[in-house]
């Protein structure tokens, strides 16, 4: 008997490492997609996290506008922010760009973008170029964009970025966005990434006949204020509360 059960268990641990033998030899069925994603290259990397921006911080948030998603799938955001914060291009949050300043996270630009409903021949204006992924945005949609940014380094950087990816229908501008650009008025869409404490008068002078502005208004609590400018009246309606840093009204030294 005991030699009976030293045999069953002699038999047993053949048949346990011969088991082990045969998992680790065995790759997973995944292993090759995990393979290959770690060796994608960066830009296939944020070109997928790019996809997930759109399919879950977008859709899956009520962005319905199929231009502004295809806008916002085509654009590349990383190329907008600082190497030290590109990991993050796509995540739901702002980022820094430097002088103080931010680039709206990823829902609140395509947000305002589908609530101006910019139509293909639009001319539009945007106060507050900052980095330029809003103009970008914006120029993807409308025929003509003209962007004002007050701190001159933003502005030439900007204009810079937006011309290496080949953006002819933007025009930059550093300037006071308080008082818009009255050369090219008037605008079918106004859009404005900071925050003042009323609307500007000038923007709604310069904004065209049934046009839309979309502004964050406030000071301590802000709302995404859309205005609409009709033969008869101006029409407000408050939206979404929203945290912009403020509007500047003068040039700054940095």
């Amino acid at each position: 008997m005991n030699f009976g059960l030293t045999s069953i268990a002699l038999l047993c641990c053949c048949i346990l490492l011969m088991c082990i033998h045969g998992c680790a030899g065995e790759l997973p069925s995944n292993y090759s997609g995990i393979r290959e994603q770690s060796s994608n290259s960066p830009i296939e990397q944020f070109e997928l996290q790019r996809r997930q921006m759109v399919e879950y911080q977008l859709r899956n948030r009520s962005i319905r506008d199929e231009r502004v998603l295809a806008a916002m799938s085509k654009v590349p955001r990383h190329q907008f922010v600082d190497s030290s914060w590109r990991d993050l291009a796509y995540s739901d949050r702002p980022l820094p760009i430097g002088h103080s300043q931010t680039i709206s996270q990823p829902y609140i630009v395509a947000y305002m973008t589908e609530i101006a409903e910019i139509a293909p021949e639009d001319k539009v204006l945007e106060i507050g170029t900052g980095c330029g992924y809003q103009a970008a945005i914006l120029g993807e949609i409308a025929k003509e964009v003209y962007s004002i940014e007050i701190i001159p380094q933003l502005a030439e950087k900007a204009r810079r970025t937006l011309g290496q990816l080949g953006y002819e229908n933007i025009e930059v501008k550093t300037g006071d966005g308080y008082q818009g650009w009255t050369e090219h008025a008037p605008y079918d869409a106004i859009i404005v990434t900071a925050a003042p404490e009323h609307i500007p008068q000038p923007l709604i002078d310069q904004l065209a006949i049934n046009g839309k502005m979309v502004i964050p208004v406030g000071k301590w609590y802000q709302d995404i204020v859309v205005l609409t400018k009709t033969k008869d009246r101006i029409v407000e309606e408050r939206t979404l509360p929203v945290r912009f840093v403020p509007m500047r009204r003068k040039f700054l030294e940095w």
